[in-house]
């Protein structure tokens, strides 16, 4: 429901995976009466009265924003845990669909396909710019937001706040800590394509009022199930989240927390974008009445095909804790200390595809081509591709950081001050481990065809198949990142009516990267290991004037900088490399410029937002025009558009979020093959999103939201025949929920509810895509107490 009554903070819906021990204890103890939960007390009901709370966020949680959302001169967008809740949303990249222009549109490179959240915002990728409680999460895995109280969006500059980063922004997910009080939730889902969810969110006073204050919150959640309208695709999970807080009634606080993550998927790595607009015959053009022009006219295929095998995996094990301590020196200052040991395993194997055309000379092209065979052009029935390009992963990623800040506010010379600094210490690793790729394997002391899956029916293909013999060829490669972060931020209160909010950060990295290679047929291994290490200075400056205390009209100017290795902790050599992370290759570097406009209006309970932004990126990697085995770092990236937000209540029963951006890109001085496109690729030109709920007083809520994303180019890589972009389209959901007493509330949810046909992602070469989810529903029980 839009407006909980019974209690404050509920947790996400759900459902237990059948035959799973973890989901029968979760759905056992969401079933507990009160009285079975506690032994001393019994859950007290908190009633909310207002909503403007429930959709709009006041602050930030990131201690670095020294200053009110309002007052804050850039675009910050926050997805509270309510909206979550009421769409059903169960990862990151479903909560992100609250956000214009973020979101995964790509779907890899080529043969391989991406996994996880990969998403990109304004025009670049920010897949390694994702952070947790202000501290970055590495692997390219889903995360689930059962344990998180809010997604912050910070768009532009953002080097200042977190370090290395990509050029337009990152993502931050604020976990659930634990207060003193008494509740629990828990909620249970089914739905489409056997899916089927359980969570759980309790939270326990130990010592209350009385005492030091100290609480303990346990946040649990078990999934399994498909993916609508997707054969064989599986997302199935279970994590547990416990947490402690010691002494909140005190000066000086302990939150100690631990999140563990296991997950075992089908992954999916799309479908061909035959028949759809823009294909033609993938066939060179240098074949010219050789083409295979009955290929225009085709038929696409069924979106609901699978094109993988039943070998096909997603295996993930996540784990992190956390400790962080508080002490309140003064009333005005604040001392925080936060140490965090992460790992996230992933081992991960599936079935890809690259259905491609004859080559120039009219021959069949390489095995690792997947060549698109039409031996009867009469008979669709007997079309197919080759199925061998396994996108194999085995990957582990390590963090351990330290950190420490202090926020202060104190006054000089009549200029208020709001004060945040601090020192980061950081160590980041990224294992990787090899495979041979089908037709070699080490065998003993001999290299024998390791095989590959039988070529694939284009229109009726065949997940039961065997054939290629996954084997680690003992090669691999390590990346480590190490860096000292020195920050400070402040926030001038000049008058009522002017402010300035500046902040400077300097960081020194070092990154180490060994790989090994095995060369077949020679069979030969060699080393590589690389070394870089630099100093990283970047700023941000904001003016903010308030014609009135609920609003402010700003202008802000903010750079962000990622060295060679940053994203992905890979180092190459000098020399002939289109690589950005070469050794002798500057950061890239970004400039963001903002105006804008922030009111709080109705009493507060609405927050709008206005701004036009530009942000211009340099040291693009291009290749020389006149000598093709030369790269120079003289190209570059510009991003800029419009703004427009709103989020909050517009009655005590009517709330909304909102969101509506433009991004006009433009790429300058890029000739290499791989950039020859003049806009940013993965990038809707227009993108808008709402959703909406209204309360009846009789206790039924309904709700409603829409999403567009614009017109999308695809990446360059002279693939022939291919859709050079993906068509704009409309998503609306509903839901509509009935509280049926102060404790139980049944919720359907309706996606994409006139069943819209549209490309969620497409892949750099243009030959996969992923369809959207057509119409689809689920019915989730939330009990709270």
């Amino acid at each position: 429901m839009a407006y909980i009554k019974s209690r404050k903070h509920a947790v996400a819906r759900a459902l237990p995976p059948l035959g799973s021990a973890a989901a029968a204890t979760l759905f056992a103890l969401s079933a507990l009466p009160a009285s079975a939960q506690t032994s001393t007390s019994t859950l007290k009901e908190v009633r909310v009265e207002g909503a403007s709370a429930d959709y709009k966020a006041d602050t930030s949680a990131n201690p670095k924003f020294t200053a009110p959302l309002v007052d804050t001169p850039q675009t910050i967008s926050v997805v509270r845990e309510q909206i979550i809740r009421e769409q059903g949303a169960t990862t990151l990249t479903e909560a992100l669909r609250n956000i214009p222009g973020a979101g995964t549109f790509f779907l890899g490179e080529n043969g391989n396909t991406s996994t996880g959240d990969t998403i990109f915002m304004r025009g670049f990728d920010t897949s390694s710019s994702i952070f947790v409680d202000g501290i970055r999460d590495l692997g390219s895995v889903s995360r689930d937001v059962f344990n998180v109280e809010q997604v912050e969006v910070v768009k532009g500059p953002a080097s200042t706040d977190v370090g290395r980063t990509a050029p337009t922004g990152y993502i931050n997910l604020i976990t659930k800590k634990p207060r003193l009080e008494d509740s629990f939730a828990g909620s249970v889902s089914f739905g489409s394509a056997d899916y089927a969810r359980t969570s759980i969110d309790w939270n326990k006073t130990i010592s209350g009022a009385d005492g030091s204050g100290t609480a303990f919150r346990l946040n649990a959640v078990a999934q399994d199930g498909g993916v609508a309208g997707r054969d064989f695709v599986k997302n199935k999970r279970w994590a547990v989240a416990p947490s402690l807080a010691i002494g909140l009634n005190t000066p000086t606080r302990i939150f100690l927390d631990y999140v563990h993550v296991k997950q075992d998927n089908v992954p999916d790595g799309g479908v061909p974008t035959i028949g759809l607009p823009g294909y033609s015959n993938p066939d060179a053009l240098a074949l010219g009445a050789r083409r295979r022009t009955f290929l225009d006219f085709a038929s696409p295929v069924d979106p609901s095909n699978f094109y993988g095998t039943r070998s096909d995996f997603d295996h993930v094990t996540s784990e992190m804790f956390t400790a962080r301590v508080e002490r309140d020196i003064s009333p005005d200052v604040t001392l925080r200390n936060t140490t965090r040991i992460g790992r996230t395993a992933q081992d991960y194997m599936l079935t890809s595809f690259l259905p491609g055309g004859l080559a120039a000379n009219g021959s069949m092209p390489a095995d690792n081509s997947g060549f698109l065979a039409t031996p009867n052009p009469s008979l669709p029935n007997t079309w197919t591709f080759r199925r061998n390009l396994p996108t194999n992963k085995d990957q582990e990623n390590r963090i351990f950081v330290n950190q420490t800040n202090v926020t202060a506010k104190l006054d000089t010379g009549g200029i208020g001050h709001s004060i945040s600094a601090g020192l980061e210490l950081l160590r980041e690793e990224q294992n990787n481990l090899n495979f041979f790729a089908p037709g070699f394997a080490r065998v003993n002391t001999t290299f024998a065809p390791a095989g590959s899956w039988p070529d694939a029916s284009l229109y009726n293909p065949n997940r039961d198949v065997v054939g290629y013999n996954r084997l680690r060829n003992g090669t691999g490669s390590n990346g480590r990142t190490d860096t000292i972060g020195l920050y400070a931020f402040d926030t001038l209160k000049l008058n009522e009516q002017w402010q300035i909010t500046g902040g400077l950060r300097y960081d020194h990295y070092s990154t180490d990267f060994n790989s090994t290679v095995l060369t077949l047929p020679s069979r030969s291994i060699t080393s590589n290991q690389l070394s870089v290490s630099d100093g990283l200075l970047t700023g941000k400056l904001g003016v903010v004037y308030k014609p009135a205390q609920n609003g402010s009209f700003y202008a802000a100017y903010g750079t962000a900088a990622q060295p060679p290795g940053g994203a992905n902790f890979a180092l190459a050599a000098a020399g002939a490399s289109n690589s950005a992370g070469r050794t002798d290759f500057l950061p890239q570097k970004a400039k963001t410029y903002e105006v804008g406009t922030k009111w709080d209006v109705l009493n507060k309970r609405l927050a709008l937002n206005a701004a036009l932004y530009r942000t211009q990126v340099s040291n693009e990697v291009v290749q020389d025009p006149t000598n093709a085995a030369v790269f120079t770092q003289v190209g570059k990236k510009r991003v800029q558009g419009i703004e427009l937000g709103a989020a909050g209540a517009i009655t005590d029963n009517w709330g909304v979020s909102a969101g509506f951006t433009t991004m006009n890109t433009k790429v300058d001085g890029a000739t290499n093959s791989q950039d020859r496109i003049t806009v940013l690729a993965y990038t809707p030109k227009q993108a808008f999103t709402a959703w909406t709920t209204y309360q009846f007083p009789f206790g039924l809520t309904v709700g409603g939201g829409a999403r567009y994303n614009g017109k999308m180019t695809k990446g360059f890589d002279a693939a022939v025949g291919t859709p050079a972009f993906a068509e704009a389209y409309w998503v609306f959901d509903a839901m509509a929920s009935y509280r049926v007493s102060k404790n139980v509330e049944i919720q359907l949810n309706i996606y994409n509810l006139f069943d819209e046909a549209y490309v969620a992602a497409i892949n750099k070469s243009g030959y996969r895509y992923s369809p959207g989810i057509p119409r689809s529903g689920r019915i989730t029980a939330n009990f709270t107490f």
